[in-house]
């Protein structure tokens, strides 16, 4: 099959090595043709010849906003309001007996739908107390934090919302926003974008959290970057925080700071041997 661009194994490798050391994430062989579809966009946009020229052009500009648009395209964001409904009843119980102000960091914040989910949970566990918690929702995509902080989607992306859900959080779209609606101010409130990358030596994220939703991120790092990522996550959970995972990760098998609570719900190891549970 003939392609557009010339794209060498020596030009996957490039790719691979490159996007692991900036943003952790580990490419199999079998992503290769996902490599090229959503690279191609960038080398027709800097009109450059071959993938060869444009791994070169961006190894020399290594802190760069192209570097950025590189890690945007390769990233995946796949989400959804409410995704793996069982984590949202669990974390209603834990804040209700928390102590308040609540503060939960969102560490793959895509699009919007999860922190403002986790923001919506948080007003109708906590009612009037709500207004006082934060959600922190960071990402190493700048453009679907740029999405995000608009609060505004389609009928589609709500359309598995309930219509209580819809009239107490969101607001309807008029005039050219018509068929789209917008989270309230009250829930855009709580919630704070700001890009983070993971594998970066310092986080913005220091206080202690009551929670950390880490989900459906952990299955593209390699088992080393896995336990480097919950090995930082630990210190900065309170004593009875919950780290909540994908549906496919499993924290236990790569850490020994967590341990399971519920499905992909886990807490500290020490909290339990603390109360002399086995």
């Amino acid at each position: 099959m003939s392609t557009e661009f010339l794209f060498t194994d020596s030009d996957f490798s490039r790719v691979r090595t490159l996007i692991h050391r900036r943003a952790g994430i580990a490419l199999g062989e079998q992503k290769r043709q996902m490599v090229y579809s959503r690279l191609s966009r960038r080398l027709r946009e800097l009109q450059l010849p071959d993938f060869a020229s444009y791994l070169d052009w961006l190894e020399q500009r290594q802190d760069g906003e192209e570097l950025q648009l590189f890690i945007n395209s390769l990233t995946t964001n796949l989400t959804s309001f409410f995704r793996e409904a069982h984590h949202f009843p669990t974390l209603a119980e834990h804040v209700r007996k928390a102590n308040q102000p609540v503060t939960v960091w969102c560490a793959a914040a895509s699009t919007g739908e999860e922190p403002y989910s986790i923001a919506i949970t948080l007003m109708e566990a906590l009612g009037e107390k709500a207004s006082a918690s934060r959600v922190i929702a960071t990402d190493i995509d700048t453009a679907v934090l740029a999405k995000a902080a608009t609060g505004v989607f389609t009928a589609e992306q709500v359309r598995r919302l309930s219509p209580e859900r819809l009239r107490r959080f969101f607001n309807k779209g008029t005039g050219s926003n018509a068929g789209k609606v917008r989270v309230r101010p009250e829930v855009a409130a709580m919630v704070k974008f700001s890009r983070l990358n993971l594998l970066d030596s310092a986080w913005s994220v220091k206080e202690p959290v009551d929670a950390i939703f880490c989900r459906n991120v952990m299955i593209y790092f390699d088992k080393p970057t896995q336990k480097k990522v919950l090995d930082r996550f630990a210190p900065l959970l309170k004593p009875d925080g919950l780290l909540f995972a994908g549906h496919s990760e499993n924290a236990s098998l790569v850490n020994q700071a967590f341990r399971p609570l519920g499905q992909t719900v886990y807490e500290l190891a020490r909290t339990r041997s603390a109360g002399g549970a086995p």
